[in-house]
């Protein structure tokens, strides 16, 4: 996945919907930080989205552009509509959006150190992955994201066992504090 594919997405999204302002929250967010990320950060198939002004009716989307579509069919990639709710972003997440503006449409990203964040909350071998090329090219920064993990909502294990994956990508990574 890359921009140019995310803006043909949304820009789509926007001439069925009407809507110009979307949120990405997933993965494919690191695209609003840096153009070229390592592929391990962009191989997702799915955009994480929801309209700016009324995530309600972001799944309106669905049948047009989401999973299973004419869209996925034709082009390979897919909207999946979300809740602003669903990630565990820490406090502040909305704060530090990292917009672009693509001319009809506009995006707004998760910044990248709130994506880690909820990634070590879930801890799926598929996030291990984005975290760990993330590290690698200095495009998380690990103090950051120790930081801001504590303010994210977390059920019952969740923070510890977080914690606990922060601290072997800090072993096997040889990311010292800062």
């Amino acid at each position: 996945m890359n921009r140019q594919q995310l803006h043909a997405l949304l820009r789509k999204a926007r001439e069925l919907s009407g809507h110009q302002e979307f949120v990405i929250v997933g993965s494919l967010s690191i695209l609003g930080a840096v153009s070229d990320p390592p592929d391990a950060m962009v191989m997702s198939i799915d955009v994480d989205t929801y309209m700016r002004r009324d995530p309600s009716r972001t799944g309106e989307l669905q049948a047009a552009l989401g999973q299973g579509s004419d869209f996925e069919n034709e082009f390979g990639y897919y909207l999946d509509p979300v809740s602003p709710n669903l990630p565990s972003f820490p406090e502040g997440w909305q704060d530090r959006l990292i917009e672009i503006d693509f001319g009809e449409v506009r995006a707004y990203f998760v910044e990248p150190n709130d994506v880690a964040v909820s990634k070590y909350m879930r801890g799926e071998e598929r996030d291990l992955r984005w975290l760990r090329a993330g590290l690698k090219s200095k495009l998380l920064d690990m103090d950051t994201i120790e930081r801001r993990i504590g303010s994210a909502p977390a059920l019952d294990g969740e923070l510890p066992a977080a914690r606990k994956r922060i601290a072997s990508h800090r072993q096997s990574l040889k990311l010292v504090s800062g």
